[in-house]
């Protein structure tokens, strides 16, 4: 069975960030594809998180497609479609970093803490992320994901056989998602565009 991280397309390691902090579209969406197989891991309750991530992505692509050049970073995608009065792939770059970022505090939860069973990692991770987002209608479908999460054993099994060298790559990939989403954050929170 092939190791996780060598069956990526893209590694957020490998998504550059120019000047002024602006992500790179073509790759950061390869390297967000790559994420979502990570819940394939995890099991089918997971699935309606895939999903939404996945729909997101289709959003940002379509917009970025129709001028690549005007949306060649995140940054400028946004600002090109605000100024044009529109907010699809922005309110999809909204959901698709809040969703990022539930996941990333999971995983670094449950990376930090060796002892902390996924389900709690996830939990946690939620209530601090994408509950106050979420309809009281919403809400119960993650609840059942988080409680239908993998034990931490299995769930590193199934990421790669060779456990020091899953924690190392995990350590890796999930620090460089992490600074793309709080770069995220910062240009949300500044421009203004959390209020959509």
């Amino acid at each position: 069975m092939p190791e996780f991280f060598e069956t990526m397309q893209r590694s957020y390691v490998d998504v550059p960030v120019g000047a002024n902090d602006y992500i790179e579209v073509q790759p950061f969406l390869e390297a967000t594809e790559s994420l979502t197989k990570l819940f394939d891991s995890m099991g089918t309750a997971f699935s309606p998180v895939k999903s939404d991530l996945l729909g997101n992505i289709t959003k940002l692509r379509t917009r970025y497609n129709e001028n690549p050049e005007k949306n060649k970073t995140l940054q400028e995608l946004v600002i090109t479609e605000r100024a044009e009065g529109k907010k699809t792939a922005t309110e999809g770059l909204l959901w698709l970093k809040r969703g990022l970022e539930f996941t990333a505090k999971g995983l670094r939860r449950n990376l930090d803490d060796k002892n902390e069973e996924l389900t709690v990692s996830f939990n946690k991770a939620y209530e601090a992320t994408l509950s106050k987002h979420h309809s009281f209608m919403v809400r119960p479908v993650f609840a059942l994901a988080m409680k239908a999460c993998p034990y931490r054993k299995d769930f590193y099994a199934r990421l790669g056989s060779d456990q020091n060298k899953t924690y190392a790559e995990m350590e890796q990939w999930l620090a460089a998602l992490e600074k793309i989403v709080n770069k995220l954050n910062t240009f949300y929170t500044q421009g203004g565009y959390e209020k959509l």
